[in-house]
């Protein structure tokens, strides 16, 4: 039962199903077509025989009086005419020649015609005049002839054989046109066995072929199966092998790759992220062990365990900083962050946090200088988007020397509200740039550490601006400083 939910399976019965409706249509189709053709092609035939041979006996009869077939009463009183016969045509004939032309051009015309008509032409009074004995002996008898048109009609023999009939008269000669309809059934017979034998075959060979067919376009799949099955958590380098054929395949197989490349980039993420969270929380934990220690093996002053305590204090805060800022990511990947959204207006924070910012650089004696601030509002969490300003002020005046400079700003840029950090330090180099919103990354690890830097400010910055549809970018150039740019859409008012 398993192997019949296989795709292989049920694509060639697809297959077969609407390869089969399209013959048996195809063949319906084809029947009714070239039976309706036949009959229509036979009663033109007729149609136009019953014309030609009323319109060649009427110019004829108007010169030489055909001659009846008297009854036999009458018959006997005359002298005996002669008849002469053929083993096709039966003629009633006076001594006269024309008379005698007009049967024999129509025998003649009858030799000649490819089709087996019967031909039968009476005169006014129902006598035959002439008659045609290729298909039988019998007289054809039909009543109901119009006068000067052509009429159709089946009727049948005596042995009950459909005849399909034309007839007319004139004011000479009632004329006969039939044809039997055994032979247009036996043309309909014969191509109802053609469909009855084909059909079936073809049915058998569209399994076979579409078997054939699914199996091997489903190969390269199986392939696949196995390939990413052998893939886990060890080995996420390997790759399925790509094929060069731009297909469905091709294209599920490139997919594949590129989705197994971004689970080995997420693994060795979550791998550099332990490594560095182990090394960032081991730090404060090495030198708060450290003081513990020296404390215990020792008296000290009152004065040297303050400070002890004092140093621990501070190492416990930066802890208690570094696992604050992880679980608040932490939360935005899994949504379920607590942000509430609610118009802001920027500008106030920008001149806030300007003065934030002089406070913090007043130790390096860097000059925090404020740009233009237009007047602009977004939807947004006010703590949030202070949090984001500044964690790039604290980020530029870190990476700034003393003397330096760092300018902020807020414009207006293509209906977005874009806020600008610019300092004048250390700069990034540009392989390093892609790398900086990743968690714990530095591009100069022993530097950042002495600054108190946990690598996790421009991470958070950069979660902040996604989470409310921004954009953050970074433009750097080594010992020429960096430029942040944050894009917010705009509140409508």
């Amino acid at each position: 039962m398993k192997y019949l939910h296989s795709i292989r399976v049920k694509l060639t019965a697809w297959y077969t199903l609407i390869l089969g409706v399209t013959l048996f249509g195809f063949g319906l189709t084809s029947y009714f077509f070239t039976k309706e053709n036949l009959l229509a092609s036979l009663d033109y035939s007729l149609r136009n025989e019953v014309l030609w041979l009323k319109n060649f006996i009427e110019p004829q009869a108007r010169k030489v009086k055909l001659k009846r077939q008297r009854p036999p009463q009458t018959a006997a009183k005359k002298p005996e005419k002669k008849v002469r016969r053929s083993h096709e045509v039966t003629v009633t004939e006076e001594d006269s020649t024309e008379f005698d032309q007009i049967w024999n051009q129509i025998y003649e015309h009858t030799l000649l015609s490819p089709k087996k008509q019967i031909i039968q032409i009476r005169d006014r009074n129902g006598d035959i005049l002439y008659k045609s004995y290729s298909l039988g002996k019998e007289d054809i008898v039909f009543e109901d002839i119009p006068f000067n048109t052509t009429k159709l009609v089946t009727i049948y023999d005596a042995q009950g054989q459909p005849l399909r009939l034309a007839v007319t008269q004139n004011a000479f000669a009632k004329i006969y046109v039939a044809y039997p309809e055994a032979e247009i059934s036996e043309v309909l017979g014969n191509l109802f066995y053609i469909f009855l034998i084909l059909v079936p075959v073809a049915l058998i060979l569209s399994v076979l072929g579409g078997w054939f067919l699914a199996n091997k376009s489903l190969k390269p799949v199986d392939k696949i199966t196995r390939t990413a099955r052998a893939i886990t958590a060890q080995n996420l380098d390997q790759r399925i092998v790509t094929v060069d054929v731009d297909d469905e395949i091709g294209r599920l197989i490139l997919t594949i790759n590129e989705m197994i490349g971004r689970l080995q980039s997420s693994f060795d993420q979550i791998k550099q992220f332990s490594i560095d969270a182990s090394h960032e929380l081991r730090t404060p934990l090495t030198v708060m062990r450290g003081e513990l220690e020296l404390a215990l093996r020792s008296k000290q002053t009152n004065e040297a365990y303050r400070q002890i305590l004092a140093s621990t204090l501070d190492e416990i805060l930066r802890m208690s900083s570094i696992i604050e800022n992880l679980l608040l990511l932490a939360k935005g990947d899994v949504g379920r962050s607590t942000i509430k959204f609610e118009p802001v207006a920027l500008a106030p924070i920008i001149k806030e946090l300007h003065e934030d910012g002089e406070m913090l650089a007043e130790r390096k004696h860097i000059t925090v200088k404020l740009e233009a601030v237009d007047d602009l509002a977004v939807s947004g969490d006010t703590v949030r988007l202070r949090q984001l300003v500044l964690n790039l002020l604290d980020n530029a005046i870190k990476y700034t020397p003393e003397h330096g400079t760092v300018s902020l700003s807020l414009v207006r840029e293509n209906g977005s509200a874009k806020i600008v950090v610019q300092d004048n330090g250390i700069g990034i180099p540009r392989e390093d740039q892609p790398k900086i919103f990743d968690r714990f990354y530095r591009v100069d690890k022993g530097r950042s550490r002495e600054m108190g830097g946990s690598g996790l400010g421009l991470s958070i910055a950069q979660w902040i601006t996604e989470t409310h549809g921004g954009k953050i970018f970074v433009q750097s150039e080594v010992n020429k400083g960096s430029i942040f740019s944050v894009l917010l859409p705009l509140l409508h008012r």
